[in-house]
């Protein structure tokens, strides 16, 4: 019997060469899965961009393959055929996904700080006040005929950034996290060194909300960078110079179509027929494109902001 137990025994810290192999088969099976796993996530970004270098008649007769008959520019040539028209639609995508993600991160950090504060007098009405609209929306023409008529909001930034400035579930989320995760402790002390809010939140609070900061960012900047419908509503055909570049590509996509469709009637005309299916295949390269780039830079800055302003106990 004392053999035995002394068998069984296994003092802290020490590692049986049989739990290490099982330890390592487990590691492998978790590893095989993840690669498969991103694999059925990249596969599908990198047919997209293999079909919007093909050829039309390529897709046309094998379909979406990875492995085309023919590679071509054309889709590529038919997007950036008026440079200075794209990138100008660039810009203002840039410009506008800039200013309206810093404007609402500046806007609704605050406000969610002062609503998780409990001394906060007009807590309760505020939340109330925010809460109605996520509940009991207006409607597209009240929000059109409230941002036309009375912001006059009309073909210029302010139209295409302001509707989408703030949002209450991105308000509610930060709200949560600094009444949750932000320690007590922290802004007591804080006050107690003769602080005041605005020094609070700027030093002690931001620092430590950094990761949900930078999710809200992220799903801000995404939101702005796709948003195409503004545009439709608040600008007019006279102001194309403030077009973002999601508009230039569906007003682009929507002329191909047409000209797909009327290509039966001009069978006895001489024109370019662009190549529609890969074109917008080459759409979806140049929309996600930036976001792919970007998208690294945005995970060291979150990976990096979960460990900022710990407490330690």
């Amino acid at each position: 019997m004392k053999e035995k137990a002394h068998d069984n025994y296994n003092p802290e810290g020490y590692v049986r060469p049989e739990d290490s192999a099982y330890s390592k088969s487990q590691n492998r099976v978790a590893a095989t899965l993840f690669i498969l796993l991103s694999l059925l996530v990249f596969l599908p970004i990198l047919l997209v961009f293999i079909v919007s270098v093909s050829s039309q008649d390529s897709v046309t007769a094998a379909g979406y393959s990875f492995f085309p008959r023919e590679l071509s520019l054309d889709a590529y040539r038919y997007i950036f055929r008026s440079g200075g028209y794209m990138a100008r639609a660039f810009f203002n995508s840039v410009f506008i996904t800039i200013c309206g993600t810093s404007l609402g991160l500046f806007l609704m950090c605050p406000l969610a700080y002062a609503i998780s504060r409990e001394e906060f007098h007009f807590r309760k009405p505020l939340l109330i006040f925010l809460m109605i609209p996520m509940i009991f929306s207006g409607g597209l023409v009240a929000s059109y005929m409230v941002n036309t008529q009375i912001l006059h909001l009309k073909n210029d930034y302010f139209a295409l950034i302001l509707p989408g400035l703030c949002s209450t579930w991105y308000i509610m989320i930060l709200r949560n996290y600094f009444k949750s995760s932000v320690p007590e402790a922290l802004i007591e002390s804080a006050k107690l060194d003769g602080g005041r809010h605005i020094q609070i939140f700027r030093l002690i609070v931001l620092p430590i909300a950094k990761p949900v900061v930078m999710t809200v960012a992220v799903f801000q900047m995404f939101a702005y960078w796709n948003s195409w419908y503004p545009s439709l509503l608040y600008l007019d055909s006279n102001h194309t110079e403030l077009y973002p570049l999601q508009y230039v590509l569906v007003n682009m996509e929507k002329s191909i179509e047409a000209i797909t469709k009327n290509a039966q009637y001009l069978s006895g005309m001489t024109g370019y027929t662009p190549p529609s299916v890969t074109i917008r295949m080459a759409m979806v390269v140049v929309v996600i494109l930036p976001v792919m780039i970007l998208f690294p830079f945005f995970r060291r800055f979150l990976k990096t902001g979960m460990t900022v302003g710990a407490v330690k106990e």
